[in-house]
């Protein structure tokens, strides 16, 4: 099929697409990280070129231009920087780097996002809001142990929607719409490592505590803590408890996809719209793009994101990775936060890159990444291969599953192995060796191999939900099941006490027979 005949068919496809009428959306992303805000603003921009009226509570402006609908926007003026300085304080010098999670760890965050929960609560404008005759149709929210938030669609009595920015099966997210996954062969969120292979007696036990501890955490710290907040500080009385609430949710949007987490069952309201943020690659910046065009021997994009600045790396850190890039044919564009007088000429320093068109560059052949979900689905989506330095919480399981799928390494920030030597030997495979570039097509392939593109598909289901009225049809009895039910406890001790008690019943009756045997037996010796 020709170019041409692929945007009618699309055009006509989306002509015939059933629609929701314009609704009234409510967006709530308090979360003010700029790398989730491009998500979440993304989603709200789709639904309001879908046609819609959108409102979004967020920190961060709208900068991309509207084509349809309305988009209105309720800032949260001050998040950003509370947020950073929260941020700072949280990612300490003990957090950067590691590699394993406590037991406890779901309540170190859920005190975390409460503080932000109840700033928006209390946010003035969030409150103007709530007490305008505004009303909605639907509610969309990231759900990151904030379970208050779900006071929002109960105050407007309208339907929610759930989007997951974090990589891989939420199982914070799981529960609410009842999709209980299997512990045997299903790590938990906590358990990081490659799991690819299955999981040894040793790793499912671990496994088996750390879901029962997340879920005594969960069901009595979080819950009953999210509850005391929407009662003492959501500005209108009446919302229901947190545990009427929890199953509420219509739909949960995961922003992942298959052709990168390990394969896990989903009930049929959760979608996968991974990569729906990405768009087709544009031209570059003209220093960027000649740069770029005359990197003969190819090139290298280093990125650390934008919670952890490569701006500050110590001096040691900053010496090595200079010192690896000098002795390198390559063309390296290294997004750094500040000036870099002492940098090789093979170097090009940029304060703010377009990552997603320079990974669709040509010429590049390596991505140095810190595993950023985002980052990871990019890197996917271009058919790169990601040398991935992993410093804070999903990034180790994400460099785990890109390891595992082929067109990745991963040097872990803060491992012993993190060296100079170790750095450009480990570059100098992956730039040398074509089996990474050859998996990282093969991958791009699988992920791009869809039905929808993952912003239509996004757009669908919400609306979806908005003409069927919530669309409870979707919901699984689950959610409605005590966990003795749930786990069929009531089953097996039901089992347990009949094949007991017929046990002990045919135990009693041969007790009997024998001693009617007995009995007979002694009659017959006295009469000789």
């Amino acid at each position: 099929m020709n170019l041409t005949a692929s945007i009618v068919y699309v055009i006509f496809t989306l002509a015939l697409m059933p629609r929701a009428k314009g609704a009234n959306i409510l967006g709530v992303f308090p979360m003010s990280g700029k790398s989730l805000n491009i998500l979440y603003n993304k989603l709200m921009k789709g639904l309001a070129d879908a046609g819609h009226d959108v409102t979004v509570i967020s920190a961060h402006s709208n900068k991309l231009p509207i084509l349809n609908g309305t988009y209105s926007e309720v800032l949260l003026t001050g998040f950003i920087e509370d947020y950073n300085k929260m941020l700072d304080s949280f990612l300490t010098n003990e957090e950067l780097g590691k590699h394993s999670f406590s037991l406890w760890e779901s309540l170190t965050y859920n005190d975390f996002f409460s503080i932000i929960s109840n700033k928006t609560f209390h946010h003035p404008n969030v409150r103007a809001l709530i007490e305008s005759n505004k009303t909605f149709d639907l509610v969309i929210m990231e759900h990151i142990w904030s379970e208050s938030i779900l006071a929002f669609p109960a105050y407007y009595n309208c339907p929610s929607v759930i989007f997951s920015s974090m990589g891989g099966i939420n199982p914070w997210v799981n529960e609410m719409v009842g999709n209980y996954l299997p512990i045997s062969y299903i790590p938990h969120y906590w358990m990081v490592g490659d799991y690819s292979g299955g999981m040894s007696l040793y790793q499912r036990l671990k496994n088996l505590v750390i879901y029962l501890f997340d879920a005594i955490v969960i069901h009595y710290f979080e819950i009953p803590s999210q509850d005391q907040l929407v009662k003492l500080e959501f500005p209108k009385k009446g919302i229901p408890n947190i545990a009427e609430m929890y199953h509420t949710p219509s739909l949960v949007l995961l922003g992942t996809h298959s052709s990168l987490r390990q394969p896990a069952p989903l009930v049929p309201n959760m979608i996968e719209i991974g990569g729906f943020h990405i768009d087709p690659p544009k031209k570059l910046p003209k220093d960027i793009q000649e740069f770029l065009d005359n990197a003969k021997h190819g090139g290298i994009y280093f990125s650390m994101g934008s919670h952890i600045k490569s701006a500050d790396f110590s001096a040691e850190v900053k010496k090595m990775f200079l010192n690896v890039f000098s002795k390198l044919d390559l063309k390296v564009l290294w997004k750094f936060e500040d000036e870099l007088p002492e940098k090789p000429p093979n170097v090009l320093i940029k304060k703010w890159v377009p990552q997603t068109d320079v990974l669709a560059h040509p010429n590049l052949k390596l991505f140095i990444t810190h595993a950023g979900h985002g980052s990871t689905l990019e890197t996917i989506d271009r058919g790169k291969p990601a040398l991935m330095l992993p410093v804070i919480v999903d990034q180790f399981n994400n460099a785990y599953h890109s390891v595992a799928k082929g067109f990745a390494l991963q040097l872990p920030y803060g491992d012993a192995n993190f060296t100079e030597e170790v750095l450009l030997s480990t570059i100098k495979e992956m730039t040398t060796n074509p089996i990474y570039m050859e998996n990282a097509k093969t991958i791009s392939r699988i992920y791009h191999d869809r039905p929808m593109k993952p912003l239509e598909t996004a757009i669908y289901w919400i609306e979806y939900v908005i003409r069927n009225k919530g669309a409870d049809h979707l919901k699984v009895a689950s959610i409605k099941l005590p966990w003795y039910k749930l786990y069929m406890v009531d089953v097996f001790l039901f089992v347990s006490v009949t094949v007991i008690v017929l046990f002990c019943a045919i135990a009693h009756v041969v007790r009997y027979i024998i001693s009617l045997c007995k009995l007979k037996g002694n009659v017959k010796v006295k009469q000789h």
